[in-house]
């Protein structure tokens, strides 16, 4: 039985929050965590207990030594995530007398001391403050993490196709040498596939030790609707359409607690707004909040609180900030306005709802545009398929092995050559990389003094040019994090704007944080905008992330609009935009095997219906053959200028191609681009763009599989 399994005083704590029973993936994992030693991977649905899953076995392991010694690491990618966890991992320590700590930029220096001197138990924290320990803790590190047990990694998935990845694994690998033994890794995620990419991430030299622990049962029914207002052409805001948009999520939300999420940070101070008017008429006090991540952290967590402690329905309207597993409360219903970019996205949004036991999971989908409302439905339909984008990991990680080194060169206050290359190559991260290129890249920092060779010892430090990359204030966060200006109102801090999207001037209005503010004073030399009050405002524009969309997502859009199949679960709107769109496909008796080429106005434009690289590739192929050719939208149609034809087509597949052949015809704003990426040589740059951007294999696959249909667009009208 999965209860005696556990220590007396984690059974006593059971019984004192009157559990009568385990969760699946509680009675699965808990088990598997005691009676083995294995690295462990936990999936399953939001709210199905995997934090318990993992930390009562653990706390059970652990208890013993945890009063006095720090024996688990908990990782998460949001500050907020760890205050929101640290008082649920709090009250199971309840009957242990094991310790939990923070540690983030906002805990003070004092609690930081405090622990320092005393390191025990469990320790919250995220990988850029890890990496701060490393710079700024050097002698103290090898005491901290010398008994360490377990890692917990919270939200895995947010980790293994990214930079912020790398950097995490790069640095658990340092953890790992330090510690007396190897850290068991657990790791937690409702969004996972590709499970064998996964092991070989957590524990590359014996991925068969890691365990995966699946439960994809869910017991959560999901009511879900799509509700289509297309927009004028002319786009003009507050017509009547979109007003009856706001009417009816106001409708839905007026005896509801909800989240409302939006695709970028202006959509979600617009629709804050237009839906605080549409209440404000009615005379009922209520409010709807703002939350992204240029809203100050104090206003975050007032909206997190409020979301959590409110019996009365409340709403909140937000980006991706509340996508993951943040804690605010029980939520009847999801609202998407437009489609999410990815099904893992979909599905970690739609779970933020149903968390009771026993209550239903409900999605309410809005579209505005044609393409949103096509790409919504392939998307739910591919998470209703149980399909979710695989892990692939993050290619050639160059860039973040060239913070790395600087890294490494500073907590060791200078390293030898071969003791260096030796860490890289034990890495688990790093291993893959060619011992050649590693080599290129540091004489490459030699050259540019971001490291120096001190004579007699022979040992790598860091040059004057790394120490002024070093000393800058983010070099512990590998993504990128743009110039800012801090918008206040007096002395209270409202939020940020980006530096390099805003577009404003002294005496024009504003939204920010749900409300409207005009700007009284800009202080470029200080990066601060001062506000007052206002009665109307615009949003503010914000850079885009320029996310990939997945090529199955692509073809099953194609698949959508080529068949007659009619969805139970969209209004009127959409079937009527859907079947005027589909009136093309059918007309031409096009399959969906098949793509089309539309001839207009002496320009083709080729509905790829692919993946963002392959769709990118191909139009550097084309460009290499004297073509124009640049993808429109984020569906990936493309704009291709010149006299194409079949033969074209087949040309490009019979071709032998190189990438450097591409690399001239490559503009600046189509480059790969990282926090870290212009620090490297030539070559890996361009290596690591290749691995990123280009996929010549997968396009010439794609140009063989699908069958190209020229349908002389201009000839119809």
């Amino acid at each position: 039985m999965t209860f005696n399994l556990l220590s007396k005083n984690i059974q006593k704590k059971i019984w004192d929050m009157k559990w009568d029973r385990f969760t699946p993936i509680q009675d699965s994992t808990i088990p598997v965590i005691i009676n083995s030693s294995r690295d462990v991977i936990v999936s399953s649905g939001t709210a199905s207990g995997k934090t318990e899953a993992a930390f009562l076995p653990i706390l059970s392991l652990v208890e013993k030594a945890a009063a006095s010694e720090l024996k688990v690491l908990y990782i998460s990618p949001l500050k907020a995530l760890i205050n929101n966890q640290f008082e649920r991992i709090e009250k199971l320590c309840e009957h242990t007398h094991i310790p939990i700590h923070k540690w983030h930029g906002d805990v003070s220096q004092s609690v930081k001391k405090k622990f320092l001197k005393e390191p025990a138990g469990i320790l919250q924290i995220t990988p850029e403050s890890i990496e701060s320990l490393f710079i700024n803790r050097t002698e103290q590190i090898r005491v901290l993490f010398k008994g360490l047990d377990f890692v917990v990694i919270d939200e895995i998935h947010s980790f293994l196709n990214n930079d912020r990845g790398v950097h995490l694994r790069s640095l658990l690998s340092r953890i790992e040498t330090i510690a007396q033994n190897r850290p068991r890794i657990i790791g937690l995620s409702a969004t996972i596939d590709n499970f064998e990419f996964v092991k070989n991430w957590v524990n590359y030299t014996s991925p068969e030790e890691v365990e995966i622990v699946d439960e994809k049962v869910s017991e959560k029914q999901l009511l879900y609707y799509l509700m289509h207002f297309p927009e004028k052409e002319d786009g003009e805001a507050g017509n009547k359409l979109e007003v009856s948009l706001f009417e009816d999520i106001r409708e839905l939300t007026r005896n509801q607690k909800a989240i409302i999420f939006c695709n970028d940070r202006g959509s979600v101070e617009e629709v804050t707004v237009f839906l605080n008017r549409l209440a404000a008429r009615e005379k009922v006090g209520e409010t709807y909040y703002a939350h992204h991540s240029s809203i100050d952290k104090k206003e975050r967590e007032y909206v997190e609180k409020t979301m959590m402690e409110s019996k009365m329905p409340k709403t909140v309207v937000a980006t991706s900030t509340l996508e993951l597993g943040l804690d605010i409360g029980d939520v009847d219903i999801v609202i998407q306005l437009n489609s999410t970019f990815t099904v893992s996205s979909l599905k970690q949004r739609l779970g933020r709802s149903g968390r009771k036991r026993d209550a239903r999971q409900m999605l309410q989908m809005y579209t505005t545009k044609r393409d949103s409302l096509f790409q919504s439905l392939a998307v739910m339909e591919l998470a209703l398929d149980k399909w979710i984008e695989p892990a692939t990991g993050y290619a050639q990680p160059y860039d973040i092995l060239f913070h790395q080194i600087i890294s490494i060169c500073t907590e060791t206050n200078g390293i030898t050559m071969s003791q260096l290359l030796e860490r890289l190559e034990r890495n688990h991260i790093f291993y893959q990389l060619n011992t050649t290129d590693v080599q290129l890249l540091i004489n490459h920092m030699l050259e540019q003094d971001y490291l120096e060779m001190v004579k007699g010892p022979n040992e790598l430090i860091v040059g004057l040019a790394g120490e002024r990359i070093l000393r800058s204030r983010d070099f512990y966060a590998v993504f990128i994090t743009p110039e800012e200006y801090t918008v206040l109102e007096g002395v209270r801090k409202i939020g940020t704007l980006d530096k390099s999207t805003f577009l404003g001037s002294e005496g024009d209005n504003i939204i920010l944080a749900g409300k409207l503010w005009t700007i009284k004073q800009i202080d470029t030399e200080k990066n601060k905008i001062y506000v007052l009050k206002a009665v109307n405002g615009k949003p503010p524009r914000y850079s885009s992330s320029g996310l990939k969309l997945h090529k199955k997502i692509g073809e099953k859009i194609m698949e959508i609009l080529c068949d007659d199949h009619q969805f139970h679960y969209i209004n009127q709107e959409a079937f009527d935009s859907l079947n005027d769109e589909r009136k093309f496909y059918h007309d031409n008796q096009i399959k969906p095997g098949d793509r089309v080429i539309r001839e207009e106005d002496g320009s083709f434009l080729l509905e790829s219906f692919t993946g963002t690289v392959i769709a990118q590739t191909l139009g550097w192929l084309l460009r290499a053959i004297g073509f124009g050719a640049k993808i429109e939208d984020g569906l990936n149609r493309m704009r291709i200028e010149g006299p194409l034809s079949t033969d074209v087509l087949n040309f490009i597949k019979k071709e032998e191609w190189e990438e450097a052949r591409l690399f001239p015809l490559i503009t600046e704003s189509e480059l790969y681009n990282s926090k870290f990426s212009p620090y490297l040589p030539d070559e890996l740059f361009w290596r690591i763009h290749a691995a990123h951007e280009i996929d010549i294999e997968g396009t010439i696959k794609y140009l063989n599989e699908f069958e190209f249909k020229f349908i002389d667009c201009k000839a119809r009208k």
